[in-house]
């Protein structure tokens, strides 16, 4: 039999670690905390979920929240799932591999159907992929939510077309120049795009490291 001691340095190897997903973990948490009380009851859907540091950290706090994370990048799906595991977390299905593009009616999520999600979360997503996710994202809260869900969506943005501070101003042109269709988005193109998918704005709150966490809830 397995030792819990080998155990655990199986499911470290297997974790992604990134740094700036455990820095940021707690202050997203803080935002779901002003919207969603701890005992809520219901289901999450999280959107590239990444390396999996944050479903494992909300889960936890959230155990009456079922959640379903997805990852386009199939490479991290182990470590999603060695995340779900180390944090011993049970209320967290295993992650399925989802191209947020796909039309929603054509994605294989057995956990959910159409207008019984609770909450969908989006890190870190739409200004390193092609724009065409983020039209996908949204068509997919549409789909998904209940009336009155939530979409949480984190990030760094343009405000208006103008981007700050500088560090934002280098990274979108680093973006750029990595993929033509990648760079910061600009709130207006985004707050239009929910507004064309049946979500209204609620409000943008300042994070660390000059992001931003948008919070959209779509129309009873």
């Amino acid at each position: 039999m397995i030792s819990k001691q080998l155990l655990k340095q199986l499911l470290n190897t297997r974790m992604f670690h990134v740094p700036a997903a455990e820095r940021n973990k707690e202050p997203i948490l803080k935002v779901l905390q002003k919207y969603i009380p701890q005992g809520f009851k219901g289901r999450a859907l999280e959107v590239a979920s990444g390396a999996g540091v944050h479903v494992a950290h909300f889960a936890q706090f959230y155990p009456n929240i079922t959640w379903q994370p997805t990852e386009y990048d199939q490479k991290t799906l182990g470590s999603i799932s060695a995340y779900i595991a180390h944090t011993g977390v049970k209320n967290v299905h295993p992650p399925l591999h989802v191209d947020i593009t796909t039309p929603p009616e054509d994605l294989k999520i057995d956990t959910i159907s159409p207008g019984n999600v609770d909450i969908i979360d989006n890190i870190n997503m739409i200004h390193i992929s092609p724009w065409e996710t983020a039209i996908g994202l949204f068509r997919t809260a549409k789909y998904f939510l209940r009336p009155a869900g939530y979409l949480f969506l984190y990030g760094p943005f343009a405000i208006q077309g103008t981007i700050t501070p500088d560090s934002n101003v280098q990274f979108d042109s680093s973006l750029r120049a990595r993929d033509s269709q990648w760079g910061l988005r600009d709130i207006d193109d985004v707050k239009k795009l929910a507004e064309e998918n049946g979500l209204k704005f609620l409000e943008m709150i300042d994070m660390p490291a000059n992001n931003k966490t948008v919070i959209f809830q779509k129309n009873s």
